[in-house]
């Protein structure tokens, strides 16, 4: 799109300006009385318009980079030009290179300068005209309007009307960082009155000082938000990407309009597409930590979660270490599989809420988000979460709870107080820094970070090791008895089983053991491809049994898990894709291949955290089957028996 662009000055002090409709600038800087609350009184003295119609995003360069100096009051029309041009000098460069643009001093060739002589239209119902007295035009909506909006006209008495509708726009986009599609639709759902004028209604907000308007892929200022020195790179500000494709764009003109992919999938984020962003709101700070058994009567938790709870709440209560610069504060919290995440997680969101402020609870996948969201509703119940995914009824409501796919946070923007990252060790989160740039944008500076994960990155390990990051350790699960520790048994590689037709005696007794004790069986396979032949072989051995296979790929993925919690499939041959998130009581893993370097210590350790998670059953079975011992084996093994040590030292094991 293109904007209007001016630098206005006021009371001997300039700002530069974008405006989606000039008539709502004209009422605005005509100032005067007005019973109006939210509106500007004192008038501006002059406006220099540099351009009507601007391609957005050098708008948005030539307002982060224009700084008036003392000369500039002597500018004429002509030396405006210039220096706004000096200012786009590569961008203009590059556009005609491509072949657009035009002219000399393209594309600030009609520069006007106003100034005040005295207005009129000061009480309701006048009309808002005024005379710039420069001898040839008035700062009339009719003259100005970039944008022939007929809705909006310079009436003093569309100043009510239109406060109210930017008091409700500003109240909808609290927090979010949309395009303009996304934000239409919020407006046309939410709220239908403002669907034939909202842009006049968003540029008061934003001269209100309570909306951001931004290009979704910027320069200069999306450079200096995300901590660049270097020489200006384009990054969308979405999600963070550097744009990898330019196109000619008929919104806004110009023959090389860069725009993402990365993001795409969400609608085209472009250097000229808008990016509606509400100001921040300084972040809330809880109370004073709790004791560990207060925390524990209050939410039923052990002795183990209320510990780590404890410490959290004492993180959260602390002052500030790090600027507003510097970022949100970080907290691990390091608990097994099976130790109750979740509930752990209750007191902090308690203690978030009740200081005002607003939180997230963020995870990789939608099957988890539609797990958590009934125990929320049921923890919370006078504030039911807003729960996010793709498709989701929820897109634009509004609750000081919000659970949501870690995608959907690049709707985001600086909205909560207390953003909770379950599993940041899990796909997709796992090394995609798309995500963990919009992790980082939806809390605010000064709010804070609770990181929650069985297996955390070997970084974060690190930093917690040496005392750099704050953390707490959840050793045993919430039965209190010991992990199962994992044991071997060799084998050779499965595609040769396969090309045999036969399983190992070793393997077949192990699962024998299983069936005899009327387990459900986990069985998992490094891939996708051995599933098919896996099956005919255990169906052949054990007829008597009920074996399915997933996957991925399997649409009837959702409806086997079910069947297989419920008891009706006793053996289940899958990939990776069930390693967390899924709790069947009664349960045995068996890991083929376990030496597949598709397997690292972390998914091993998920993948043996399937078993044992019932207090009817904590000592569930665990083999790893493979023809090597590899060390993502003896690390997974290492890992679990250094939380058994932990939690005995801590005398939290039942006796």
């Amino acid at each position: 799109m293109k904007v209007a662009v001016y630098m206005v000055e006021q009371g001997g002090d300039w700002a530069v300006k974008l405006s989606l409709d000039m008539a709502v600038d004209q009422l605005w800087w005509a100032g005067g009385e007005t019973s109006v609350p939210g509106w500007n009184r004192q008038p501006a003295d002059r406006i220099v318009l540099l351009s009507r119609s601007l391609p957005l995003g050098w708008a948005v360069k030539l307002a982060a980079a224009c700084r008036f100096t003392g000369r500039m009051q002597h500018w004429d029309e002509a030396a405006w030009s210039r220096g706004a041009a000096a200012l786009l000098k590569a961008e203009i460069r590059a556009e005609q290179a491509a072949g657009g643009g035009r002219g000399r001093h393209w594309p600030f060739e009609e520069v006007e300068i106003y100034r005040l002589v005295g207005a009129k239209g000061c009480g309701g119902g006048e009309e808002g005209g005024v005379d710039w007295g420069d001898g040839r035009s008035e700062w009339t909506g009719e003259r100005l309007n970039a944008h022939g909006n007929e809705r909006t006209n310079a009436r003093v008495d569309m100043r009510g009307e239109l406060a109210a509708g930017a008091d409700r726009l500003a109240e909808a986009l609290a927090g979010r960082s949309l395009l303009q599609g996304e934000a239409e639709a919020l407006v046309a759902e939410h709220l239908p009155e403002l669907a034939g004028h909202w842009l006049a209604v968003a540029q008061l907000a934003y001269l209100q000082g309570r909306l951001r308007l931004e290009a979704a892929v910027g320069g200069t200022a999306g450079a200096a938000r995300l901590g660049l020195r270097r020489r200006e790179v384009l990054r969308c500000l979405r999600c963070g990407s550097v744009p990898t494709g330019r196109t000619a764009c008929a919104a806004c003109g110009l023959a090389g309009c860069a725009y993402c992919e990365a993001c795409l999938a969400l609608g085209r984020s472009r250097a000229c597409a808008l990016l509606l962003r509400s100001a921040p709101l300084p972040a809330v700070r809880c109370t004073a930590g709790v004791a560990p058994t207060v925390t524990a009567r209050r939410w039923g938790l052990s002795a183990a979660q209320a510990a780590a709870a404890a410490a959290a709440l004492g993180f959260l209560a602390e002052p500030r270490k790090r600027s507003a610069a510097s970022g949100p504060e970080r907290f691990l919290l390091w608990a097994v599989t099976g130790a109750g995440k979740t509930e752990i997680t209750f007191p902090l969101l308690e203690a978030a809420l009740a200081a005002g402020g607003r939180a997230l609870i963020a995870t990789p996948r939608r099957d988890v988000v539609l797990e958590l969201a009934p125990r929320l509703a049921k923890a919370f119940p006078a504030d039911v979460p807003a729960v996010l995914y793709g498709g989701s009824e929820d897109r634009w409501s509004r609750s000081r709870i919000t659970l949501a796919t870690t995608h959907q946070l690049l709707r985001f923007n600086q909205a909560f107080d207390l953003v909770i990252i379950d599993e940041i060790d899990a796909y997709p989160y796992h090394n995609d820094p798309m995500l963990a740039y919009a992790a980082r944008q939806v809390c605010k500076p000064e709010g804070a970070f609770i990181y929650l994960s069985a297996t955390p990155p070997v970084e974060l390990q690190r930093l917690a090791r040496f005392g750099r990051l704050p953390h707490a350790r959840v050793p045993v699960r919430f039965h209190g008895h010991p992990l199962p520790v994992p044991r071997h048994v060799q084998m050779p590689p499965l595609y040769r089983c396969l090309k045999q037709g036969r399983l190992p005696k070793r393997l077949l007794q192990a699962l024998q053991h299983s069936i005899d004790r009327k387990a459900q069986i986990f069985l998992f396979v490094s891939r996708i491809a051995h599933i098919d032949g896996l099956l005919l072989l255990l169906r052949r051995v054990y007829p008597n049994l009920t074996i399915e296979g997933t996957s991925s790929k399997d649409p009837a993925r959702a409806e086997k898990v079910l069947e297989f919690r419920e008891g009706t499939i006793s053996l289940l041959v899958t990939t990776t894709i069930l390693e967390r998130g899924v709790t069947v009581p009664h349960s045995d893993v068996f890991i083929l291949d376990a030496d597949s370097g598709l397997f690292d210590e972390a998914a091993l350790v998920q993948m043996a955290g399937r078993a044992g998670r019932s207090k009817n059953d904590p000592a569930g079975n665990v083999i790893f089957a493979s023809a090597e011992w590899s060390r993502s084996q003896r690390a997974a093994i290492s890992q679990i028996r250094r939380m058994n040590a932990m939690a005995r030292r801590q005398g939290y094991f039942k006796s």
